[in-house]
């Protein structure tokens, strides 16, 4: 039977407790030092890649698949290009848009925005704005009611809410007889939106489309045209030939073009822990050499007197081979069951650390997102698991080795 005998010595030596307890000991040091490798790395790729998934959901749900806009921040014949755009078979929708800049001020708090002209109905097909909601209705953003929605961030800099009239400040003023004035306009705040990500929680706010070709003077220009297309991952393409078939003459962007700097930088970061985690993991595992030399070591005896009766090189190969698979098998198996317990739970976890000492993990002033998000995925852990157990199973080559070639009689001479 193969790994009959052999099995079971070595599983007397994994979890031996007679004099020679300090070898299992330091095999138990083994597995876990395994296990804790193995874990962290299961929980630090789902952190990264629970990131790059928070990432890109936010980013799209506050910017399109991709934009078609003129070159002087007016397109005109935008009603031809909305044609020719949801023409295309691979456009779900498509929505046109107005953005400025200004200053937004209550009471003695001003501060800096974007301010984004949207159709309500049009924008809800191209984005997930209405679904970020807190406070309010999106369909509020109605022409001539000028109407505003704050992110929250924004809300909370300007301690605004539900029904305050904030003022916004155009850079571009009136010219008079007696200098420039700045023009102003009073909105209303009819809805408040929260997405997690600073950059559009603190600095973009949401006004009706007519109301901002108003208050921009574009008269009925747009600032451009926004899409969405079925598969994101052609929106460069997609976004290329509708600009083709509108006959050229406009700016095209998509989704990975403007935030590609934090998709690259993600993956160079996932790739970098990959590898670093990857040596902890080898370290670990080494550690079942040092182990098996003093197992060697400590059972010269004993593998003599195997050898007198009849046993041969292989099978005691085999003994030390299996003992280093037994340590690596189920420091691998803890470290997995441990890394997805803590990922799958990891929101709950960072939760009750930041309520329990007060702590802030994630500032939104600072990151991106001011959540701790984690995405585990099957082939990051088998991949782990799988190099672990192979790394495992390759440190038992060396200290098997010597001990199948121990020579009874040498091993035998002094007892």
């Amino acid at each position: 039977m193969i790994f009959g005998y052999e099995s079971w010595i070595a599983s007397r030596y994994v979890g031996s407790r007679n004099k020679n307890g300090f070898i299992s000991l330091i095999s138990a040091i083994s597995m876990f030092g395994i296990a804790i490798a193995v874990a962290v790395l299961i929980i630090v790729l789902s952190v990264v890649n629970g990131f790059e998934r928070e990432l890109k959901d936010r980013l799209l749900a506050m910017s399109a698949h991709a934009n078609v806009e003129s070159s002087d921040a007016s397109l005109d014949d935008w009603f031809s290009w909305l044609s020719t755009i949801e023409g295309h078979e691979q456009v779900t929708a498509a929505a046109p848009y107005v953005t400025g800049r200004g200053l937004v001020g209550l009471g003695d708090e001003v501060t800096g925005v974007e301010l984004r002209g949207i159709d309500p109905e049009r924008e809800s097909l191209v984005s997930d704005v209405a679904n970020t909601l807190l406070h309010g209705d999106l369909g509020s953003l109605q022409a001539g009611s000028y109407n505003i929605v704050l992110g929250s961030e924004l809300a909370d800099k300007l301690s605004a809410s539900i029904g305050d009239v904030v003022n916004v400040t155009l850079a571009e003023g009136i010219v008079t007889l007696t200098g420039i004035i700045p023009r102003n306009r009073s909105f209303t705040v009819t809805g408040i939106y929260r997405v997690g990500m600073y950059e559009f929680d603190r600095r973009l706010a949401f006004i009706s489309m007519r109301d901002a070709q108003r208050l921009f003077r574009l008269g009925e220009a747009v600032t451009g045209v926004r899409i969405s297309v079925t598969d994101i991952f052609d929106a460069p393409g997609i976004v290329q030939e509708v600009a083709l078939a509108g006959g050229g003459g406009v700016l095209v962007s998509d989704w990975t073009r403007s935030h590609v700097n934090f998709f690259r930088s993600i993956q160079i970061t996932k790739s970098i822990l990959f590898v670093i985690m990857l040596m902890v993991i080898a370290v670990a595992t080494f550690n079942i050499v040092s182990t098996l030399v003093m197992v060697v070591k400590d059972k010269q005896s004993d593998i003599a007197i195997l050898r007198t009766f009849g046993t041969s090189p292989q099978s005691i190969l085999l003994v030390y081979v299996t003992q280093g698979t037994v340590i690596g098998a189920v420091g691998t198996l803890l470290g997995m069951i441990f890394g997805v317990l803590f990922t799958l739970n990891i929101e709950n976890i960072v939760e009750f650390m930041e309520a329990t000492f007060g702590i802030t993990f994630l500032a939104s002033e600072v990151y991106f997102i001011s959540d701790l998000p984690a995405e585990l995925r099957a082939i990051d852990v088998i991949t782990i698991c799988s190099i672990a157990l192979v790394l495992a199973i390759v440190s038992t080559v060396y200290p098997a080795w010597r001990g199948a070639k121990t020579i009874p009689a040498e091993a035998l001479r002094y007892d």
